[in-house]
């Protein structure tokens, strides 16, 4: 086991080198992201320069989110966004929670594999473009932490992210001591009006006597809270949203409110990386800030409780970009759980009038089991009850809960609880549970707001289960349709991989065939259908048929095209299919091709000399029903490979096709080993081995045995 001085060694040095970051790249505030030992997320586990609810949203990240930390990450890069412009335009969800002035950096933390990524801020003020000082300053900072990381794991003491973040303080270098702080006392008595200090969380450090009297509260009252809860006529939306874009912009705000019956106040703030020192002045007296608006007016305003409403509107936006039932639940799990301070999650469907469990987060499987399949015109369990009222329960303690259900509270181990039932149109749809570790009492305001976002979650979770049901019907006719296994020819050696695109996609119609026409003849296909629906799924099914009945039948190459593009013209799918087809002659080591527009095959010599063969494809299937296909004849020379793909491997947007044709063809001829097993894993995961697949890839290979069967 490791020592634990060891760890906490690992840990200081770690923060050591974040504060070193942000006092060379003059950062105002920062965050250093971790993958979790699984690398399914993000996780933020070092924090300076802003509160934690500033970046709740964004605590938890999954590494193919749209966030600027998880683009660094995916794309091994530097990301560079110079203003509210440059977010609204690559990242307008984040845009929508964070309407500030501010710059941003996000950059990989990584050696030989990525293990975080760091998030740097700079004030509004800051240049739209980053220096190249700025840049080199950055990639070593990042070089440093990694290497700090990768130290501690290979001494066997990992540091591992947290549940919340550490928050740390970048030294200011000021003077400190009982003198000087009754200086800065006494200087503040002596100025007109009132001065107030916050922490960088928005709450009063200090208060003159001049704002005790302003403010109409004495020190005793004020000290230790936030403005806008301490004093009613503060508790408005436009003044917590002047703190928050004084912290995030670094620059000076000011507006004007009024102290009951007609005392109008004005409230001048100035931000630095300890906080912010407030003034206040009777209206039309004090001094303003050269970037402030015009008073009685704010340069931003926003609707309601600022800070979780801006949550709401990021996760709202991020709720419409959920595909599947599990995509919902991570993100309620990863996102929605830890901004509203809750400790567990559990995500019921409704599903043949019973409550069906499809996601859960700090719990024991065991303990959910009773609760499976309850039901839904039971009101023994809170989930159904509220299903059946359509209204939420919030029950901030295990007696609230005892009271109305007995022997429940005790089985969970939590403390309090939302139970928000999940409605489409008056139709039940699930219900998702929040759970607290402690008693925990909900606002009024808390309440509307998780009630509102119940809604979101609801029409999300119901779109998501209607695509996981079409997803399975096209998975299922797909794989269905598909070869389970190919047939063994003697004298060749065969590996074959299908994978379908990442999450997010429709089933498609790649496929693949290998037929043995006779002892030393086989014909190998692969083909891709257009569209990912199962309508293309099924065309497959029918296309594949078609070329092993006219390959059996005994028709060249150029001939089983020619008829299966008959067969579709009379089809009329209105979907086009590329196929290449390869007539194996054994005996005689020789190839005959032909191809309807698709990707040439690879032909990898057996000294590893590997170049694309050169087959001029006809015309797609389906378009014209006379199309020609001519043929090519080609050696294959012993230990030969014949490489057959579909162009989700080779093609990536912005790039041409024929530069990832050639890209694969050295990554074939630079993959050691002969085995056609050994070279299709190691090109599939060479190819691509974190990339987001926007494309189902099909890879056949074919490989002559140095001996005739």
């Amino acid at each position: 086991m490791a020592d634990t001085g060891d760890v906490t060694n690992g840990t200081e040095a770690l923060d050591a080198a974040f504060l070193d970051t942000m006092r060379t790249t003059g950062a105002s505030a920062a965050g250093l992201y971790l993958l979790t030992p699984d690398e399914r997320t993000l996780r933020l586990t070092i924090l300076s320069g802003a509160p934690v609810e500033f970046i709740a949203p964004w605590r938890v990240v999954a590494p193919a989110a749209p966030f600027p930390v998880a683009d660094a990450v995916r794309e091994d890069r530097l990301v560079w966004v110079g203003g509210q412009e440059d977010m609204t335009r690559d990242y307008p969800h984040t845009a929508v929670a964070l309407p500030y002035r501010f710059a941003l950096a996000a950059a990989p933390v990584a050696t030989t594999r990525p293990q975080g990524a760091l998030l740097l801020l700079w004030p509004g003020t800051h240049p739209p473009r980053i220096t190249p000082r700025q840049r080199d300053h950055i990639a070593s900072s990042c070089r440093r932490l990694a290497h700090l990381l990768e130290d501690a794991a290979h001494d066997g003491r990992p540091i591992t992210p947290p549940d919340r973040p550490r928050e740390l303080t970048v030294d200011t270098g000021r003077p400190a001591g009982p003198k000087s702080a009754q200086a800065a006392a006494d200087f503040a008595e002596r100025l007109p009006g009132g001065c107030v200090a916050l922490d960088l969380e928005g709450r009063i450090t200090f208060l003159s006597s001049g704002a005790a009297e302003l403010l109409g509260r004495g020190a005793d009252q004020l000290l230790g809270t936030r403005p806008w809860q301490a004093l009613p006529w503060l508790d408005d939306p436009v003044y917590e949203d002047r703190y928050r874009a004084a912290v995030v912009s670094r620059q000076p705000v000011s507006y004007t409110a009024c102290r009951p019956p007609d005392r109008w106040l004005d409230f001048l703030l100035y931000p630095d990386a300890s906080g912010i020192s407030v003034r206040i002045t009777p209206a039309g007296t004090g001094p303003r800030p050269s970037s402030a608006p015009p008073r009685g007016t704010t340069d931003t305003v926003a609707p309601a409780r600022v800070g979780q409403l801006y949550q709401l509107m990021h996760l709202a936006a991020a709720l419409t970009e959920t595909i599947g039932v599990r995509d919902v639940v991570d993100l309620v799990a990863d996102q929605i759980v830890p901004a509203f301070g809750a400790d567990g999650l559990v995500l019921y469907t409704a599903d043949a009038s019973r409550l069906s469990i499809v996601g859960h987060r700090g719990y024991d499987r065991a303990v959910l089991e009773r609760f499976q399949g309850a039901p839904l015109g039971s009101s023994a369990l809170p989930a159904t009850q509220v299903l059946s009222s359509g209204a939420p329960a919030f029950f901030p303690s295990p007696e609230e809960l005892e009271r109305l259900h007995p022997g429940i509270s005790g089985t969970t181990g939590k403390q309090a609880w939302a139970f928000l039932p999940l409605m489409v149109s008056g139709r039940p749809v699930g219900c998702c549970v929040l759970s607290y570790e402690r008693p925990h009492p909900f606002t009024a305001q808390e309440r509307a707001v998780l009630t509102s976002l119940a809604g979101l979650i609801a029409h999300a979770l119901d779109r998501a289960r209607l695509y996981d049901a079409k997803h399975q019907l096209a998975h299922g006719l797909q794989q269905a349709l598909l070869p389970h296994t190919l047939p063994v020819v003697p004298g060749l050696r065969i590996a074959a991989r299908y994978l379908p695109a990442t999450r997010g996609m429709d089933i498609g119609g790649d496929f693949y065939d290998l037929v043995r026409l006779t002892r030393t003849t086989a014909a190998a296909v692969i083909g891709d259908v257009q569209g990912h629906n199962v309508a293309a799924a099924a065309l497959m099914g029918q296309v594949r048929t078609a070329i092993r009945a006219h390959a059996t039948a005994g028709a060249p190459p150029g001939q089983v095209l020619r008829r299966t593009n008959r067969l579709l013209a009379d089809l009329d799918s209105g979907l086009f299919t590329s196929c290449l087809y390869a007539h194996i002659d054994l005996a005689h080591r020789r190839a005959t091709i032909a191809n309807a527009g698709h990707p040439p095959p690879l032909l990898r010599r057996p000294d590893g000399r590997t170049h694309p063969l050169d087959v001029p494809p006809g015309l797609l299937l389906g378009i014209e029903p006379d199309a020609d296909y001519p043929v090519v004849d080609t050696a294959l020379p012993p230990d030969a490979t014949l490489a057959l793909y579909t162009d989700g491997l080779v093609e990536v947007p912005g790039t041409d096709i024929g530069q990832g044709i050639a890209d694969l063809a050295r990554l074939l001829a630079d993959t050691p080993g002969k085995d056609p097993e050994h070279l299709v894993n190691a090109i599939l995961h060479r190819a691509r081995p974190s990339r987001r697949r926007t494309d189902d890839t099909a890879l056949l290979l074919l490989q002559v045995a140095h001996r005739p069967a």
